[in-house]
């Protein structure tokens, strides 16, 4: 099997096609692969193909943008990142892309999100915020609000999570 990496660097030229083939190996890998040596020949032999096609195939899929990521998915509950806080930001609509490039930069951010405004509520800009607690997480949102000068926010935390989970196909 190739030891190239899954990046869009590589000098094989990708077809733009995507196939019965492509659609039943995302259905395989969308839940995760085995941390083996040979991650992907499970996959090979399910579809009757090689390793080495399996990742020309993934590389593929990465370069046209059919799937946007391919990594580990880490479990931050069972590391101690228990607290999870929805920043709400009122932005100024020409300062979004801006601001929320600074918001995303930071380490406690997992998700960065411009929404429309409505009558009854004021932000359009959504952040994730992920803490061992609520005190980190207020303390991330304090530095996002002196990094971006926006002092309007809110942090709404999760009281039980009821599911999550990635889109499937």
């Amino acid at each position: 099997m190739s030891d190239a990496p899954l990046d869009n660097d590589s000098p094989v030229h990708f077809q733009n096609l995507t196939d019965e083939t492509d659609e039943k190996l995302i259905r395989l890998i969308q839940d995760g692969i085995e941390l083996t040596h040979s991650p992907f020949s499970k996959c090979a032999e399910e579809l009757g193909i090689s390793e080495d096609e399996v990742v020309f195939r993934l590389k593929n899929l990465t370069a046209q943008k059919k799937i946007r990521r391919f990594g580990a998915s880490i479990g931050h509950i069972a590391l101690g990142f228990t607290a999870n806080g929805m920043g709400v930001w009122d932005v100024a609509p020409d300062k979004i892309n801006e601001i929320g490039r600074i918001m995303a930069s930071f380490d406690e951010v997992s998700h960065c999100y411009e929404r429309p405004r409505s009558a009854e509520w004021p932000y359009n800009m959504y952040t994730m915020i992920h803490g061992r607690s609520q005190e980190e997480c207020y303390a991330a949102a304090e530095k996002i609000s002196k990094a971006v000068g926006i002092s309007e926010y809110k942090l709404v935390f999760s009281d039980r999570e009821l599911k999550k989970k990635g889109v499937r196909i």
